[in-house]
């Protein structure tokens, strides 16, 4: 059985449902995991972007989404001028990435408070993303749910400790993937939700025993 979006396409400003209406959402969920306005984006491009993203609008489509933008924004067309004018600065570079998807793009943002997040990710077709990585850590995202994400030390209990939270607040867990460097050194924790969290939620989490850190990102 195939959907509506599945056939038509998603609603959104652009020649190509791959190279822009999914790069505005790599960019955007990139934006959505820095957590805040970014001053700097430096992307690579591989493969099919990486050839043809001036002509398809891939590198105006990525900047749109860190800027905040959705896919129907008429705004994507100037997106790059928009940034200037907001004094980010913005770099592209074409690489070449053993195995990764086609439509593929390493997004590194430098946020106002001096925070930073490197996200790779790909366009998969028909609009859609697939995030599989975040500053070094293996991870599968969508954006298609709401996500809770925890780095953590590697230890028992934290699973059960961040789960049970969510359980107290009658929030279910859709999927989730743990991923870690080293064992007994730093993880991530992500979990794709039925609803988002709710803030004070993530501030239970924040303060579980050995999570450094705990944050939501919403569905786009």
């Amino acid at each position: 059985m195939h959907g509506v979006f599945d056939i038509v396409g998603p609603v959104m400003i652009g020649p190509s449902s791959s190279h822009t209406a999914g790069a505005v959402r790599l960019g955007l969920m990139a934006r959505k995991i820095l957590g805040e306005e970014a001053v700097k984006a430096e992307i690579n491009l591989h493969g099919s972007f990486a050839m043809t993203y001036r002509g398809h609008g891939t590198d105006k489509a990525l900047i749109a989404g860190i800027l905040g933008f959705s896919p129907e924004d008429e705004r994507i067309r100037e997106a790059l001028e928009i940034a200037a004018q907001k004094g980010m600065s913005c770099s592209f570079q074409t690489v070449n990435i053993e195995d990764a998807h086609p439509n593929t793009a390493v997004i590194y943002l430098v946020g106002t408070s001096g925070r930073t997040a490197r996200v790779r990710g790909a366009s998969v077709g028909g609009g859609n993303i697939m995030i599989t990585n975040i500053d070094g850590y293996n991870v599968e995202l969508t954006g298609r749910y709401p996500a809770l994400i925890t780095i953590h030390h590697d230890c028992p209990g934290v699973i059960t400790q961040v789960t049970k939270l969510l359980a107290e607040a009658n929030v279910n867990i859709a999927f989730m993937r743990v991923s870690r460097q080293n064992r007994g050194e730093t993880a991530m924790m992500i979990m794709e939700l039925d609803e988002e969290p709710a803030a004070e939620v993530v501030a239970q989490c924040r303060q579980s025993k050995a999570v450094d850190y705990a944050f939501a990102i919403p569905a786009i």
